[in-house]
């Protein structure tokens, strides 16, 4: 890893942080906003909801944008976007509003995920690429953990507005840095015939190498069927692994969205103060984190595909756990941190794994169209979150059913595996 490298990597991982905190902030806003506005949770499931639609909008069109136009002009885009509409939606005066808002948000969300992880795949060593990718994707589980610390201090005195604009201002400030320091990919360029010294401009600083003029860059990656990036993801020999992929980033999303999104308000109603509630909901993140970082280090170590099916169902038993022992228990930080550190560990061994699944001329697709199918989980866990709680369902007994689709995502992952995964 050259100094620039790990430049690349610091960048994408306050791309992902800057994410986590926008796709979380809301779970951690809405208790106060319910108090405030007077309204049910079934009826704000609709704003819980509307970032996840935006999200799969943004995902399924970025990708093959990205594979078009290239990865870092939707990138830079796409963070512009969501840092705007975030300090817009510190302003919405009703739900239609905010919800407007949040979706509009949710499509330059989701054209930020599949861009960073496909970017940084194809500049990291491939030896140590779990590894640096999950790394990356520790910025989502530390950027959520963040702002919930934040609404904890500045909702007491500030209100929730003031948390959202600190949410589109950490992004906002970003964008100067992407444009100027964010490389494009080199993969990309040399696919699509770029001018040789271009490429040799961006790999030499990669490589802290000086190409000799009349050098020439070539993919030697094997061809293509010259199809669509969309029609390749379900042509032959990509088929099952691309629905695998799809069935199971649904379900571990649906187990997270829910959790993130409602996990303040289940605290609440079971007696933990707002600030309480919020701190044990990132907890979550915390645990996720150091999840990431593991799962990444064991599947540069071990068939990928299995470490994460492990952590998918080491997940579910430790959300049968969390439900079982409640809402007051003694050790219920480190219970909330254990559920993290499975699902989002194996969730983020998942981002890690799927660019390699796919060629350069359909890889941001191939990425982008698994986070796009895979948001349906993340619409379903939001909005039934409040169905559920509107119900009067207990904290256990959702819990206890979030580890159903935990395990559905263990057994997924292993189906659509190549050969040695």
């Amino acid at each position: 890893m050259s100094g620039y490298q790990w430049l690349v990597l610091a960048l994408c991982f306050l791309i992902v942080a800057a994410d986590g905190m926008d796709v979380a902030i809301m779970g951690f806003v809405a208790p106060t906003i319910l108090q405030e506005w007077g309204i049910s949770r079934a009826a704000f499931g609709i704003v819980m909801s509307a970032a996840p639609f935006g999200l799969v909008v943004g995902a399924l069109f970025a990708g093959p944008a990205s594979d078009k136009v290239g990865r870092k002009k939707v990138l830079v885009g796409s963070v512009l976007a969501f840092a705007l509409l975030t300090l817009a939606a510190s302003y919405a005066q009703d739900v239609t509003q905010l919800a407007l808002l949040r979706f509009l948000t949710g499509i330059g969300l989701g054209a930020a995920m599949p861009n960073t992880s496909t970017l940084l795949s194809e500049y990291v060593p491939e030896q140590r690429r779990s590894l640096m990718v999950t790394l990356m994707f520790t910025g989502f589980n530390l950027g959520s953990a963040v702002v919930g610390f934040v609404a904890a201090s500045l909702i007491p005195v500030f209100g929730w507005r003031a948390v959202l604009v600190a949410g589109g201002l950490v992004p906002l400030a970003l964008v100067p840095l992407l444009i100027w320091l964010l490389p494009e990919s080199s993969r990309f360029l040399a696919v699509r015939g770029a001018p040789s010294q271009r490429i040799a401009a961006t790999l030499g600083r990669v490589c802290n190498t000086l190409f000799p003029a009349g050098t020439t860059f070539v993919s030697q990656e094997p061809p293509a069927p010259a199809r669509t990036p969309v029609r390749l993801l379900l042509s032959k020999g990509f088929t099952l692994m691309s629905v695998s992929l799809w069935v199971t980033y649904f379900m571990g999303l649906m187990v997270i969205y829910l959790l993130t999104g409602w996990l303040p308000t289940l605290f609440k109603d079971a007696g933990l103060t707002v600030s309480q509630a919020a701190n044990m909901t990132a907890m979550f993140q915390i645990g996720g984190t150091a999840g990431g970082v593991f799962v990444g280090w064991l599947m540069d170590k071990r068939a990928p595909t299995r470490v994460i099916s492990l952590a998918y169902f080491a997940g579910a038993l430790a959300v049968l756990l969390l439900a079982f022992n409640g809402a007051m228990s003694a050790a219920l930080g480190l219970l909330v941190a254990l559920v993290g550190f499975c699902m989002s560990g194996a969730q983020t061994g998942l981002n890690a794994y799927a660019p390699s699944c796919y060629p350069t001329v359909a890889r941001a697709t191939g990425v982008s169209w698994m986070l796009g199918m895979g948001r349906f989980g993340s619409i379903f866990g939001s909005a039934i979150g409040g169905v559920l709680l509107g119900l009067g369902w207990s904290f256990e007994t959702i819990l206890s059913l979030l580890a159903l689709p935990a395990a559905l995502a263990a057994a997924a992952v292993l189906l659509g595996r190549r050969s040695g995964d």
